[in-house]
């Protein structure tokens, strides 16, 4: 990490520190994301609704040694966006990583969902990051240079039951930001763009999320620590991969899609009920779907027992290399052999 700090460093503007904008910031994977930006010595945004857990976010940034600029924006809507990027230029003069986090989910049978609800998580899950893009865009583009991270999920390669919104729109998300990196790279623009799928990790969503089922709901495992999420982050905003995939879950997903779907959707529709619901959480009335929590909910969530701190980052295009070498060393030793045997 402090390896790639002093890389990310040097290449800064003003020679000074360089600046990260992380939306979510105020608790959870933004929030610590935002702290291991401020361990590095960085200057870091925090953007969110609740200003409670924006003091408490800066709070942490500052100690763990970075600077801290608390803006408080819904990014549901692109103005407030738009002008949160532009303080951040004012102030510092730069833009050198943009993190989308910010996200809201409902938890139940597509069904019981009313459609302003679907609205409100699609228009913070996906057309949020959308916003944060572009705002970003807007100084990157001229300057060339930039790194965008978008924070997706294993639930954007497989969906599964109880979470239709949150997946559609994690789903939406993957699907904007490869046709946006084909137009940056038409443009033969330098701005890197990288998405950062990730497991389940305890985070406060299993507090505030929204729920039309007896119960809250909670996290499949394995869990993770938001920790092992900033980890991950982190590194995309460094290296910028296409994409990483964080944790085994991650993996097992995209290959139960490739391999077998319909048997996969029928095992979820099976087992995949039970465990996403909270035993004994029995009081479902708070959530902040439509209004930021009220105190600092931090950054670990209700299910600390058992959550991982660490968490392989796989890059796919590495996987996908070292296949090819595979199959063709494969391919060379079979011809070899054939010769061999004439």
């Amino acid at each position: 990490m402090e390896i790639g700090w002093r890389r990310q460093r040097r290449s800064a503007t003003d020679g000074g520190r360089p600046v990260a904008v992380i939306t979510g910031a105020s608790a959870g994977i933004g929030r610590a994301s935002a702290i291991a930006f401020g361990r590095m010595g960085w200057r870091v945004a925090l953007l969110a609704r609740g200003q409670p857990g924006l003091e408490g976010a800066s709070r942490d940034v500052q100690a763990a040694g970075g600077e801290a600029l608390v803006v408080p924006c819904d990014v549901a809507d692109a103005e407030p966006v738009k002008a949160a990027a532009d303080r951040v230029m004012r102030e510092w003069g730069q833009l050198d990583v943009w993190v989308n986090n910010a996200m809201l989910s409902v938890f139940g049978p597509s069904w019981e969902v009313p459609a302003a609800e679907w609205e409100r998580v699609t228009r913070v899950t996906y057309l949020g990051a959308v916003n944060g893009t572009l705002a970003a865009l807007k100084h990157m583009r001229p300057r060339n240079r930039g790194t965008i991270v978008q924070v997706g999920s294993a639930l954007a390669y497989r969906s599964i039951p109880l979470q239709a919104p949150y997946c559609g729109a994690k789903s939406a998300l993957r699907a904007f930001t490869d046709s946006l990196r084909s137009e940056l790279l038409h443009t033969g623009s330098q701005v890197r763009l990288s998405m950062v799928h990730l497991p389940g990790v305890n985070t406060p969503q299993f507090n505030w999320t929204r729920t039309h089922m007896p119960t809250r709901h909670r996290p499949v495992g394995p869990v993770y620590h938001p920790e092992a999420a900033a980890r991950a982050i982190v590194k995309a905003a460094l290296d910028a991969p296409r994409e990483l995939w964080v944790g085994a879950p991650v993996l097992e997903a995209l290959l139960g899609t490739m391999l077998g779907p319909g048997l996969l959707d029928r095992l979820l529709a099976r087992t995949a009920f039970g465990p996403q619901q909270a035993k004994g959480s029995t009081d479902t009335r708070f959530d902040i779907l439509d209004a930021p929590a009220a105190a600092d909910a931090g950054v670990e969530g209700p299910f600390p027992d058992g959550a991982r701190r660490r968490a392989h980052a796989l890059n796919p295009a590495a996987v996908r290399g070292a296949i090819g070498l595979a199959v063709l060393g494969a391919f060379f030793t079979a011809a070899f052999a054939g010769r061999r045997n004439r």
